[in-house]
């Protein structure tokens, strides 16, 4: 399992820990991530952006007659998956969707105009990269009367998004919010992106409702379990409350957009409700999501589905299962070593 050191590898690890039949050899590019004190073995990886990346995890994957690969950052998975008739010769399998399809769910531009000419619902958006076309974007999508959003091409979590709204009050947010507040004034986005070479940005509509993580299993386009879990309270963008709850639109969503894709193993979506309550995506996580590990309260083990699928292993109907209702709330826990 890669990204050792990510906020959620510590119930992903757990989850794994629940089959016995599975030893687990933890890697990170971080010498010290905390991952490596919860498992049984640890390897040091080059950033996946480093010459030889591929070839250092088949290395290790040999030293430790490794299986299977979990991977967590989304950096890895087009260099894994571009080699991976490598790792399949040496008898070692990676459950990833096709790189054709990787690369579109990891680019959110790419993303919403395959889908759109999918013919899919989507929030209302453009693809800029210049101040000229920013601003321009922003009137056409309703502001100063609509709050619009933006945010990278390619980015995790909640990384540079931002929600311009007219009603920004700034002495509130300095005062009485933390720095990781999403909310930002039309003129201060335009001088911040304005200080270096202006980024691709996707610019879109903002979606008021609910918001939604789906943790997906997926076999080669068919979606086999999609399970909504609406995000009650985030934290940095990191769902710490919530409840699974069998929400049939959303599922249908992303049943299609699974289909659509041709997307394999665990996948993350996130969608959000518009005005009139339809859920729409927001972006797609094409891997194991950490806060999938709270699938457990919910009688599901999804980390450890993926694997039994890829290996050909029954899965009994029971863990199959989801315990809809179930609510969770999660909070830190200190490793000592």
């Amino acid at each position: 399992m890669t990204g050792a050191g990510a906020p959620g590898a510590a119930g992903i690890i757990h989850c794994l820990k629940m089959d016995s039949r599975f030893s687990i050899v933890a890697a990170d590019a971080r010498e010290e991530a905390y991952g490596r004190y919860l498992t049984e073995s640890f390897e040091l990886l080059p950033a996946a952006d480093q010459p030889g990346f591929a070839d250092q995890v088949l290395e290790i994957c040999r030293k430790h007659d490794i299986k299977i690969i979990l991977p967590l950052v989304t950096r890895e998975l087009i260099p894994l998956a571009m080699h991976r008739q490598s790792f399949e010769k040496a008898g070692i399998m990676i459950p990833l969707s096709p790189v054709n399809a990787l690369e579109i769910a990891i680019n959110k531009g790419k993303l919403y105009q395959f889908l759109q000419w999918r013919g899919m619902d989507l929030p209302d958006f453009r693809i800029i990269d210049r101040v000229e076309q920013f601003q321009t974007a922003i009137r056409e999508l309703g502001f100063p009367e609509k709050p619009v959003c933006f945010k990278p091409l390619q980015s995790n979590g909640s990384r540079g998004f931002r929600i311009i709204s007219k009603s920004v009050n700034e002495l509130d947010v300095l005062l009485n919010q933390k720095p990781s507040s999403l909310y930002i004034t039309l003129e201060e986005a335009v001088r911040i992106l304005s200080s270096g070479p202006f980024p691709e940005l996707l610019v879109s509509e903002y979606l008021p409702g609910d918001e939604y993580s789906v943790d997906c299993l997926a076999n080669n386009g068919v979606p086999v379990l999609v399970v909504p879990r609406w995000r009650k309270k985030m934290i940095n963008g990191i769902s710490v409350e919530g409840e699974f709850i069998k929400e049939e639109s959303i599922i249908t969503y992303c049943s299609q957009i699974i289909r659509e894709l041709q997307l394999h193993g665990n996948i993350g979506i996130q969608v959000k409700a518009n005005q009139e309550g339809k859920y729409l995506v927001l972006e797609i996580n094409p891997r194991v999501q950490g806060t999938i590990s709270a699938g457990l309260g919910a009688g599901i083990n999804l980390p450890v589905l993926a694997l039994k699928q890829e290996l050909g292993l029954p899965v009994p109907a029971a863990e199959m299962t989801v315990q809809w209702g179930t609510k969770f709330s999660r909070y830190w826990q200190e490793l000592f070593y």
